[in-house]
């Protein structure tokens, strides 16, 4: 017998955990290479992953609603020529990833990034605080590479990763090297007491919620938040006006008038990242939680394509089978809160982006005008921007820029 266990992979997301939805195999099935073995939901959808492998189940590690960490162990596959239906060539039996050498097994064990083969991207990038919902996947030159749960128990343990000495694959740390350096130094700083609920039964949060907690828990900890308000007066528009895509529309007028709102910002390195590119991510309110689908290159496309893709992004996440990459690497993002409550708010970036705009309900305002005064349509609106890297003025004219567009009759 030769059994090869598959670690849970990094699913492209970055996120240190992954709820097992439902196994799609038994223990004693034959699998095929590709074959899609169970289903998995990460950050607000639900992917399939393939086996890695050809043989038979031997062991699955974790039942369906399992919330495991990434790199655990997932299934344990029996590749012997035997163990598959009709005694397969031994080549068939290869992963499709290289493996390690024999003579480092244990090392491999330990070190197998579980990224799934197949029709599925392969990856070694270790990203700082990857953990973040809409991460753009770079790689930083010069960095400590560390995974988000390796980062999550150097916090915990009270280790400065700058004080580890790495023996991952390519400089990497991993978790013996944060606890290595745990063991041969004082006892961290006393943490706070936790927190104890009273008597019930505490429900853990799952898929979309689990995911928002993780992005809004980072966003607080990394982002110098700054909100400002205004309001567009919307009296002269057109009759029929799509609200929805005209504040697409406006947005990407703003990243034209001052680029620095839109793109990304790395704390840990100072550097930001302005992009050309207007991809807005539409937060979508469900009874799971929030679902961030992505509108591509919002500044070319007229209003009836942005209604489409709209339509097709509410569809998408009614029918929850929006894709991890319809859900990455926005610019920007629209909160339009208004549609249900709320006039005015205080959004939160998500990192690494640098600015969100909420859109609050239409209002009917007294307004002086000339010899008067009137009643107009308005849209109350709040930017929120990371100031480390934005300056006042620079979402004061991105503002303005949304405001001049807004107010334009069609």
């Amino acid at each position: 017998m030769s059994v090869k266990t598959f670690n849970l992979p990094d699913l492209g997301e970055g996120l240190p955990e992954a709820e097992i939805v439902s196994w799609l195999v038994a223990e004693g099935d034959i699998v095929k290479v590709d074959q899609p073995m169970l289903q998995v939901e990460t950050a607000k959808a639900v992917v399939e992953v393939p086996a890695p492998y050809a043989g038979r189940i031997a062991r699955i590690h974790a039942p369906d609603g399992t919330i495991l960490p990434t790199h655990s162990p997932l299934v344990d596959i029996d590749t012997e020529p035997g163990a598959s239906a009709g005694g397969t060539d031994p080549a068939a039996t290869k992963p499709a990833a290289a493996s390690a050498p024999a003579t480092d097994k244990a090392a491999a064990a330990r070190e197998d990034s579980g990224t799934v083969v197949g029709k599925m991207m392969s990856s070694d990038e270790v990203l700082a605080d990857a953990d973040i919902a809409g991460r753009g996947r770079r790689r930083k030159p010069g960095r400590i590479k560390a995974a988000p749960a390796v980062r999550a128990l150097a916090k915990q343990l009270g280790v400065d990763l700058e004080n580890c000495r790495p023996t991952g694959r390519h400089e990497r740390l991993v978790a013996d090297d944060v606890r290595a350096a745990a063991s041969g130094r004082a006892p961290a700083a006393r943490q706070a007491p936790k927190l104890k609920l009273p008597p019930g039964k505490p429900e853990p949060l799952r898929g979309p919620r689990r995911a928002m907690a993780q992005s809004m828990s980072a966003a607080r900890d990394h982002i110098a938040q700054c909100t400002l308000f205004d309001d567009a007066d919307i009296h002269y528009w057109a009759h029929g006006q799509d609200i929805t895509a005209r504040l697409l529309r406006a947005i990407a007028a703003g990243a034209h008038a001052e680029p620095a709102l839109n793109g990304f910002f790395d704390g840990e390195a100072m550097a930001r990242q302005l992009e050309e590119r207007v991809d807005i991510a539409i937060a979508v309110d469900t009874p799971d939680g929030l679902i961030v689908p992505v509108i591509r290159d919002v500044g070319r496309k007229s209003a009836q394509e942005l209604r489409a893709d709209l339509n097709g992004i509410k569809q998408a996440t009614r029918e929850r089978s929006v894709k991890p990459e319809d859900m990455r690497d926005f610019t920007f993002t629209l909160s339009n809160f208004g549609m249900m409550a709320g006039r005015y708010a205080t959004p939160v970036v998500v990192p690494p982006t640098i600015a969100i705009l909420g859109a609050g309900g239409l209002r009917h305002d007294v307004v002086p005008v000339l010899g008067g005064i009137e009643t107009h349509r308005r849209i109350p609106l709040s930017l929120t921007f990371d100031h480390r890297c934005a300056t006042g003025g620079e979402a004061c004219r991105f503002l303005a820029a949304i405001i001049d567009d807004l107010q334009k009759r069609d």
